[in-house]
């Protein structure tokens, strides 16, 4: 039985709307978080809910003593903390390796030391790459063809999980999560959907490659993302196994159109300049479907909510 649960990276866009929806799985009754507050997101602090315990740790998931005391008592670990930014993984693709990669390695040997079996790991669907057809969770390594430094980080990462899984150290479980779109109080807005709007209520132009209009990629609500994870975490059967988690695979001009219906007047400037993984590929989930878990996420109802919140800027 899961009482108590660790969320590394738990103040960013996905963990601080997960520690909220934790408290809401039967016989939780702790949350600990631990967080290096690079990103400054102190507001994912606030207003937690009354009903369970939380404890906050600033640390490092690199550093064995602050694994170890964020360990003390905990049953299962979900670990988001990563560097997210594909685009910006170019520029610091070392850093990027060493957090995403190292640091989930550190991870997995904290929860050896501290006999901590359960580990949820949120991985990409970014892993797949131009892959042609379809997306599948039993795709060959070879068919994968990461873009960026931090899609190549999180593959090697998975196989970690995996391994660890396979060598009885941990129960592992990999979630290879859609683009995530959605508002959370730890939001961050370097993803398509929640940059686009973000640029739309700002009054700048969108920026999008002439032959992407029709390009289908993958998308999560952020909602869905953090039940498919709460589902994991009660859900023992599952160890070892790899979940694509899609809400919706969706062109980019379904995207844009419907943050039109919030944002009628939005400038797109259109460039023939390639941008990063503007590759096409649709991404099946039915394997997630088949375990019982269902969706409840809306790409109308995710932009609506998220422009309510910034719709104050284009008064």
């Amino acid at each position: 039985m899961i009482k108590h649960i660790l969320v590394t990276g738990g103040l960013g866009h996905i963990g601080s709307a997960l520690i909220r929806h934790i408290s809401e799985i039967s016989n939780v009754e702790r949350v600990t978080i631990l967080d290096n507050l690079l990103t400054q997101r102190y507001a994912s602090l606030f207003n937690l809910p009354a009903d369970i315990d939380y404890t906050f740790i600033e640390g490092d998931v690199m550093k064995p003593d602050h694994m170890d005391s964020a360990l003390d008592g905990v049953d299962a670990v979900v670990h988001l903390a990563a560097i997210t930014d594909a685009e910006g993984s170019f520029d610091k693709s070392e850093d990027v390796n060493k957090i995403n990669f190292d640091g989930t390695k550190s991870v997995i040997d904290a929860c050896a030391r501290n006999s901590v079996g359960r580990l949820i790991f949120p991985s990409t669907t970014s892993v797949y790459g131009p892959i042609s057809g379809i997306a599948l969770e039993d795709s060959t390594r070879s068919d994968l063809k990461p873009q960026s430094p931090y899609a190549v980080s999180k593959l090697a990462a998975e196989d970690q999980v995996l391994l660890a899984t396979q060598q009885s150290v941990i129960e592992g479980v990999v979630l290879r999560l859609g683009t995530i779109f959605g508002p959370s109080i730890g939001m961050r807005f370097h993803t398509a959907v929640n940059k686009f709007i973000y640029h739309s209520v700002i009054g700048r132009p969108l920026t999008v490659w002439e032959d992407a209009v029709d390009l289908v990629r993958p998308y999560l609500d952020l909602h869905d993302a953090v039940r498919a994870i709460s589902f994991m975490l009660t859900s023992t059967q599952y160890s070892g196994e790899i979940y694509n988690v899609v809400t919706l695979n969706a062109t980019l001009d379904q995207i844009i159109n419907e943050i039109k219906t919030n944002v009628p007047d939005i400038d797109i400037e259109y460039t023939s300049t390639r941008m990063l993984n503007q590759v096409s590929y649709h991404v099946n989930d039915d394997k997630i479907r088949d375990t019982g878990f269902t969706y409840s996420g809306n790409l109308k109802v995710g932009i609506r909510n998220t422009y309510a919140l910034l719709q104050g800027l284009c008064e």
